[in-house]
């Protein structure tokens, strides 16, 4: 399998890390981006002590100019990037009719509006190599929704609806678009929930378990791969069950 050069957002903990320690390990050159450079560098070591490339740049996806910045540092120092792994995300819960502007705002600014931004910032450079994956991190509540988090749902199911439209506007050019939508998985996110919470969760989940950031790692690096070179368009639920 011949290498090529993978970008992760939201790199430096829980799934985007996982993420790129499981593309790293498939043979990838990976950038590593995020807001913590601390955090990203010590994911980029343990890449690198497996004999892998990893190359941490700062990103923050609230702001374009960071953005255009971080994948110009990263075709630079890497190449063109052919994989696109748009994982980051935020959230700010609350129910909708105390829910402040800002905080809709800031949701989708970072989960819909920089995850499109940094595909414009790649489309090109995979149009010119004639081959690309973009993966887009949604969530099972994009399907589902969920109370109190109106602002998240929406940005995750529009991150649904532009894997769509892109999937039709990239087919031709041999670049596939697919969305994985990760059902509960124990990050950092989801620890802050209180154990009555996650039992009633569990209890919802056929598998009985929650996912490991390893169980989307798994589904990511697959579509990143040539074996999934006919799908596109695609969302794959990774979610233990919980929603079909």
């Amino acid at each position: 399998m011949s290498s090529r050069t993978a970008f992760v957002t939201g790199a430096s903990r829980g799934i985007g890390r996982a993420c790129a320690l499981s593309l790293a390990a498939a043979g990838h050159k990976v950038v590593l981006a995020a807001r913590d450079l601390q955090k990203l560098e010590s994911a980029a070591e343990e890449i690198r002590a497996a004999g892998g490339t990893a190359i941490p740049v700062s990103l923050d996806l609230s702001s374009e100019e960071s953005i255009k910045q971080a994948f110009a540092q990263a075709v630079q120092q890497a190449g063109p990037i052919t994989i696109l792994v748009n994982n980051a995300g935020i959230t700010k819960d609350g129910l909708a009719l105390r829910m402040k502007r800002d905080d809709w705002e800031s949701v989708l600014q970072t989960n819909l509006t920089g995850s499109f931004l940094c595909i414009q910032q790649v489309m090109q450079g995979m149009m010119k190599e004639r081959w690309g994956r973009i993966i887009n991190v949604a969530s099972v509540v994009g399907e589902s929704g969920n109370p109190g988090q109106a602002n998240y749902v929406a940005s995750k199911a529009g991150l649904i609806g532009l894997t769509k439209s892109l999937a039709q506007e990239l087919g031709s050019r041999n670049i596939t678009v697919n969305a994985i939508t990760p059902g509960f998985v124990d990050t950092d996110m989801t620890a802050v929930l209180s154990e009555e919470v996650r039992q009633k969760m569990l209890a919802s989940i056929p598998l009985k378990r929650f996912g490991k950031p390893e169980d989307i790692a798994g589904a990511v690096r697959f579509l990143a791969s040539e074996d999934a070179g006919y799908i596109t368009g695609a969302i794959l639920k990774v979610n233990g069950g919980m929603y079909m």
